[in-house]
């Protein structure tokens, strides 16, 4: 039998359980809000923090508390109106039990109702806090749509918000009258069956004035409609046609006026007291929806337009074409018709003396494997698989250089323990860079710099990774000054050749040396070592939420992040440079298109990465972002000040952004045209080259991007950083480059190349080489086949794959306009087979200009077989001796008769006899045993170097 104690004890234990998970979910929700204010304090935007969490309070409380009040208001009020004769269905227990529970517990039930009516209005509020602040915030455009005669602002802006606010306000009256609906059945005041007092008057005014009110908000969302046609999306474009112009923008207006009468109709029943009119207009809206939004524009569109279809719909193409061309920053493009020259002679290359050096053989795409062998020094090092391509001031020239940050990779730690995770490898070390256009007698890449502590041409600079691409976890860094350091910082250099060790002293991290903070993060990261461990001290930082992406994207919520950050010595740090975005879906008659798909090609997979936002028809390259690789720090430069939305976010994020003239001279000598924009820029000018409404409409001249020949899958091909001189031009430049094909076709459509280097005048001018109509220029796919099926190529190609001992892949495929026509240039790497240690080599490079092709192990070499003998021009390669090994160690010569060490003079010469046998398998075409050889000369110099005291 159950007691009275044992009762009150489990009627207790209920409120004691929920309360208790609510404290626990509340203590979270606290813990990550107060250490999200720590994080941004220390990333130096407190600003970005306290206006977005104070916006989402203020719309989480104020659309909460409204719709809690409409709602919860007009149930109380059905309540207090409920008929003092109950009335309801016969014998109905089951409904006077609810009734007597409701009357007994009325306050909690609306408490309750107002409480989850209030959160689910709340989060939705909440969520719109970047439409909020953009629409409180907003800047004009100073350009006007050509239909409705509004600044453009009000498409961006304005539309999308009155949008949200009508829909709020249909949803939460429709709530109310439900809720009142309900109140009165439970309370008598309504009720279904035959009779004729089945509702009660008060019942009946209510839910007349509160459907009314709905209608009303449906009809103003109706008249907004009107304006969300220039955003539509149909089969021939995006934007007014003129089916939505003539047809559909009219009858919208006419479904507003319907629902005003509707509405009227409602109210009118307060004083007609029969549901018969309002009923019949509501049926009347449905009916004129489906007749006026539907059937009548398919017929107009069917019977008027698709006849005459070109015609009519011409000046909807017209300010189609222009509003895109203009929403994607390429209506200044620059097309010029190129008749290339297919026929090679000697010296032809002569005027474009100066772009061959340009010509790129390291390829980004090929060679992170051979910076990983030959550079990674240690496994818990680790590089990208795609590097990336900066230029530096070499000598006085500005050189193409492929570079990569060496940077901590967790997987590679050998006892991933707490302690070695958190505490001890903490940090990458220096950059690996290579000159673009020159390799090594062996094939690998000459080093602009390398090694551990780096040496090189690079200027000075502060070699530690903290903060970079490959480690996403936390790190705990500092201590009291004169404390013992613990974190590896070299793997070599200590005494016996042991690890160097370091303690970070910079400012990056928050810190945590306050109990409070150590706990808050022990809950945060749910690590209890936090808590525990000696290593956490007092002037420890914990160092999270370190990828250049997601630093700058919460810096800049507002900003759509480029898919490749890329590293650079700049003012004597290593900086990670990323280009970001502002976008909009909301450009009036501007085509969208999916961002994902634009960016995606051979070496980019962008659906393998969230976008936060995909559909877009409008892009701006509004902010160039840094982010210092020692200590996080990230500065937000406005690059395009002119870009409305940039101001609109200013606005919002008052000093976030410094102004472009606050960007140094060294940092502008590393900006460059961004990636991800170009690639949306030539998949929009694939079409949209076709500025006449007719040739647009016909799609007769439509341009694809082709499909990569050598990535060997469906992708399309990357853009190429390279030096090019443009036809008639004197001066090559830095640029990023593509191609064309005709659509479904094979043949090489057009050439397209934009200025990339940010230190010129001409940055991001944009200009086409549009092939002959005249004659054929082959696309990729057939150079590709044409280089490899040639058979001087694969003769030279087929000694290295019988052999069964190496791989040959190819290069990138690079086509560049010089001697009046097209050459193609695409590098061989061979990789020797079944070895832990191999890695690509560039060994051959394949020429092809017209229909004469080439292969030799040097650009020169090649280009001068192409040219009758004599290119005409230097391509000022450099190759360093074999004898100096791979490249890893220094380049300096040793002289074996000045050594007096014997360790030492045996390793020199087991590397120089080692070097004579690699060259021998070389001239073999014994690959496997040339690399093999290679290694034991790269060991054998290693061996020398440390017996001499350089280890």
């Amino acid at each position: 039998m159950t007691t009275p104690a044992l009762r009150r004890r489990r009627n207790a234990l209920l409120p004691t359980l929920v309360a208790l998970v609510a404290l626990l979910v509340v203590g979270l929700l606290a813990t990550g809000v107060w250490t999200d204010r720590l994080w941004y304090d220390n990333l130096g935007f407190p600003q970005v923090f306290s206006t977005q969490l104070l916006t989402r309070v203020i719309l989480f409380a104020g659309f909460g508390l409204l719709t809690a009040l409409i709602v919860v208001g007009n149930v109380v009020l059905a309540y207090r109106l409920r008929p003092s004769v109950r009335q309801g269905p016969v014998g109905s227990q089951l409904l006077e039990r609810y009734r007597e529970l409701l009357e007994s517990r009325f306050v909690p039930t609306m408490i309750a109702l107002g409480g989850a009516v209030a959160l689910f209005s709340g989060a939705s509020a909440a969520g719109q806090v970047a439409l909020f602040l953009a629409f409180a915030n907003r800047t004009p455009f100073g350009q006007v749509d050509p239909r409705f005669g509004l600044d453009l602002s009000f498409f961006v802006y304005d539309l999308p918000w009155y949008s949200y606010i009508l829909s709020f306000a249909v949803t939460t009256l429709l709530t109310a009258a439900l809720g009142v609906a309900i109140m009165n059945y439970v309370m008598g005041g309504l009720r279904f069956g035959r009779g004729a007092q089945n509702v009660t008057t008060a019942a009946r005014v209510h839910l007349s004035v509160l459907i009314g009110l709905a209608v009303l908000a449906f009809g103003a969302e109706r008249w907004l409609a009107r304006y969300s046609y220039t955003l539509e999306t149909g089969t021939l474009l995006t934007g007014l046609t003129y089916t939505s112009d003539n047809v559909q923008v009219s009858a919208s207006t006419i479904l507003a006026g319907i629902a005003v009468i509707c509405a009227l109709l409602f109210w009118a029943t307060i004083f007609v007291r029969r549901w018969l009119l309002p009923m019949a207009g509501l049926a009347l809206m449905v009916v004129s929806s489906l007749i006026l939004g539907v059937i009548y524009p398919g017929i107009v569109q069917a019977i008027t337009v698709a006849p005459d279809e070109p015609d009519l719909e011409r000046p909807y193409i017209a300010q189609h074409i222009a509003a895109t061309r203009e929403a994607y920053d390429v209506e200044d493009v620059q097309v010029e018709e190129y008749s290339a020259d297919t026929t090679a002679t000697a010296g032809q290359l002569r005027q474009d003396a100066g772009a061959l050096p340009g010509i790129r053989l390291i390829d980004p795409a090929k060679v992170g494997p051979t910076f990983e062998q030959l550079q990674q020094v240690r496994d818990f090092y680790s590089f990208p698989s795609v590097l990336d391509v900066d230029r530096y001031d070499i000598d006085g020239t500005k050189t193409d250089t492929v570079v990569a940050a060496r940077e901590l990779d967790p997987a590679g730690v050998e006892n991933p323990t707490w302690n070695n995770m958190v505490t001890v490898y903490t940090h990458g070390y220096g950059l690996v860079g290579a000159y673009g256009n020159r390799r090594q007698a062996n094939g690998t890449p000459e080093w602009v710099e390398q090694d551990i502590p780096p040496e090189g041409e690079l200027p000075e600079y502060e070699p530690r990774i903290y903060f970079g691409e490959l480690n996403t976890g936390y790190s705990i860094v500092g201590a009291p000054e004169g404390s013992a350091p613990i974190e590896i910082d070299t793997p070599g250099g200590g005494e016996n050749n042991t690890p160097t060790l370091n303690t970070y002293d910079g400012t990056g991290g928050v810190p945590i040396g306050n109990w409070f903070n150590r706990i808050l993060y022990a809950i945060r990261m749910g690590s209890p070592e936090i808590l525990l461990s000696d290593r956490v001290n007092s002037e420890s930082r914990i160092i999270y939420d370190r990828t250049p992406v997601e630093r700058v994207q919460a810096a800049a919520p507002w900003l759509q992040v480029d898919s490749n950050a890329y590293p650079a010595a700049v003012d004597g740090r290593i900086k990670w440079i990323v280009d970001g975005y502002t976008l909009t879906n909301n450009y009036p008659n501007s085509q969208r298109i999916s961002l994902t798909d634009a960016i995606t090609d051979s070496q980019t997979n962008a659906s393998a990465t969230t976008q936060p936002t995909d559909s877009i028809n409008y892009i701006r390259n509004s902010v160039k972002a840094v982010v210092d690789a020692y200590d996080g720090t990230v500065t937000l430069y406005a690059w395009d000040e002119t870009d409305p939305l940039l101001q609109t976010w200013r606005k919002a994020f008052p000093d976030s952004v410094q102004p472009r003239s606050a960007i140094s001279d060294e940092l502008m000598e590393h900006l460059r045209y961004p990636e991800d924009l170009y690639k949306v820029q030539r998949q929009i000018l694939g079409k949209y080259h076709m500025t006449d409404p007719a040739v647009w409409y016909q799609e007769n001249d439509l341009w694809e991007v082709p499909v990569d020949p050598v990535g060997g899958n469906s992708s399309k091909v990357p853009p190429y950083y390279l030096s090019v001189r443009w036809p008639q031009e004197q001066e090559d430049n830095f640029a990023l480059t593509s191609i064309y094909v005709p659509s479904n076709r094979s043949n090489l459509a057009a050439f397209m190349a934009v200025n990339a280097d940010a230190s010129s005048e001409n940055y991001g001018q944009m200009r086409v080489l549009r092939m002959s109509d005249s004659q054929q220029t082959d696309g990729p796919g057939q150079v590709f086949a044409a280089m490899t099926n040639d058979a001087t190529v694969a003769d030279t190609l087929l000694r290295f794959q019988n052999a069964g001992t190496a791989q040959v892949s190819y290069g990138n495929l690079l086509t560049l306009p010089v001697g009046g026509g097209l050459l193609n240039v695409m590098p061989v790497y061979v990789q020797r087979q079944a070895s832990t240690g191999s890695y690509p080599a560039l060994q051959f490079v394949i020429v092809r200009f017209g229909s004469t092709v080439a292969i030799d192990p040097t650009l020169q070499g090649a280009l001068d077989q192409v040219f009758a003998g004599d290119a005409g021009a230097s391509t000022g390669e450099g190759e360093v001796e074999a004898e100096e090994g791979e490249g890893t160690e220094s380049d300096q010569s040793v002289d074996p008769s000045e050594v007096d060490n014997p360790a030492a003079l045996q390793a020199i010469n087991d590397a120089l006899t080692a070097n004579e046998e690699a060259n021998q398998a070389l001239a073999d075409g014994d690959l496997g045993l040339y690399q093999e050889k290679q290694d034991e000369a790269a060991a054998a110099t290693r061996r020398a170097q440390q017996a001499l005291g350089g280890g």
